[in-house]
């Protein structure tokens, strides 16, 4: 078998579509680009593990499979544009490379504010780098830190500041509740008041209209004129898919890139989008294409996407069906963790607590079910061990689930 394989982003997604394209059969050339010095690396405990200094790099790093030995990865190179009809990619080192397939996977990045005022002071949360960073900030005596963004990151920062012994942590977020857009109300508040107990202060309903300080932060302008002394600024405003440099093909690029159910991009079969990046359709529920920023999904994007291109290069018919992942998350926060199974968000307007009382035990595990036309279509669970493992027994459940658009 010759030819090449383009693989465009070297983390998670990058790896698996490496790995999965040697499951699939493909013995051609692999060459992988990414823009971080790193090979890839889980990024879910920089926010935690590593920002409470309980990781090492080394334990976060991914071991390639063997099949993939003979993968050439090029390193701190940016992919910065594409010519599709040629195949071919152009690198920030001046370099071509010529490809017969292409797997898009350069994820996203953090979004950043663009208020007036010094950015020495602010971070963002996404690499092995920024989490090393914001950790020599969050360790220093008496330090004031207020978290812009009350979703999945900024929570977990608040939380590991907490633990850390940071004494004034405080997060704001125009939204009432945080995380109120993926679990709704119920869960959100049940979420407040346990960050609250733990030490963290809110300051919700309103945003940041800009910072102060000359030369660094010392303080965040919000919304309603107050301002909160502030030396460290962790920015968790949401996220950016890296699709820019497919800009010239004809693409829709207008959030990540758009796929069709099995994952190619514009129609091109030799062409594949996976991770963070992708914006697909779930064929397991209504058919509107999303990109879905959860850890399960670059392994399960790559999986099907690989096939896909495979059979497309060799010219092998690949008989599969639509991709219909079940997206999956967690979020480990001070000494709780969040647990989802399916998609919550499909099945905010019907949602029911099927264990627990969060109003009469606020510290209680509490399982929630999220319904879409009377279905099941979500599960979120809030506390320990057993709530996480409560979650996981509605996972065949929700496997089994006909498509909403059935």
């Amino acid at each position: 078998m010759t030819g090449r394989i383009v693989v465009a982003g070297a983390s998670m997604g990058g790896l698996r579509a490496v790995e999965q394209l040697r499951a699939a059969g493909w013995t051609g050339a692999i060459t992988v680009v990414g823009d971080e010095p790193h090979m890839p690396y889980n990024r879910p405990p920089l926010s935690k593990e590593v920002l409470a200094g309980k990781a090492p790099f080394e334990s976060l790093a991914f071991t390639p499979k063997a099949a993939a030995a003979d993968v050439e990865w090029r390193l701190g190179t940016r992919v910065v544009a594409a010519g599709l009809d040629r195949r071919v990619v152009d690198l920030d080192d001046g370099s071509a490379i010529s490809y017969d397939g292409l797997v898009v996977a350069t994820g996203m990045r953090p979004r950043r504010l663009t208020c007036p005022g010094p950015l020495t002071g602010r971070h963002t949360v996404r690499t092995l780098t920024d989490a090393q960073g914001l950790r020599g900030e969050l360790t220093r005596p008496g330090v004031r830190v207020v978290v812009v963004g009350a979703g999945f990151i900024g929570c977990e920062v608040a939380a590991t500041a907490v633990g850390l012994g940071v004494s004034e942590v405080t997060v704001v977020d125009p939204l009432p509740l945080p995380m109120v857009g993926p679990l709704g109300e119920l869960l959100a508040r049940a979420l407040l008041e346990r960050h609250q107990e733990r030490g963290v202060r809110f300051r919700l309903g309103t945003g940041v209209a800009g910072f102060e300080g000359d030369d660094r932060v010392t303080g965040v302008v919000l919304g309603d004129g107050s301002v909160l002394p502030a030396d460290v600024v962790v920015e968790s405003v949401g996220s950016v898919a890296n699709g820019e440099w497919l800009d010239g093909n004809g693409l829709d690029l207008s959030d990540g890139v758009l796929t069709c159910e099995h994952l190619r991009v514009g129609g091109r079969p030799e062409v594949v989008a996976v991770g963070d990046v992708a914006r697909f359709p779930n064929a397991r529920y209504d058919g509107v294409p999303r990109r879905v920023e959860h850890w399960s999904i670059p392994t399960d994007s790559a999986k099907h996407a690989a096939r896909m291109l495979v059979a497309e290069l060799t010219g092998v018919q690949a008989d599969l069906a639509p991709f219909a992942p079940l997206p999956t998350f967690w979020s480990d926060q001070h000494d709780f963790r969040l647990q989802s199974f399916g998609a919550p968000v499909l099945g905010l307007g019907d949602v029911r607590v099927l264990d627990g009382d969060p109003d009469r035990d606020p510290e209680g595990d509490v399982l929630v079910g999220y319904h879409a036309d009377g279905r099941l279509v979500g599960v979120v669970a809030l506390g320990g061990h057993g709530a996480a493992m409560g979650a996981a027994r509605y996972r065949a459940q929700l496997l089994k689930q006909p498509a909403l658009a059935a």
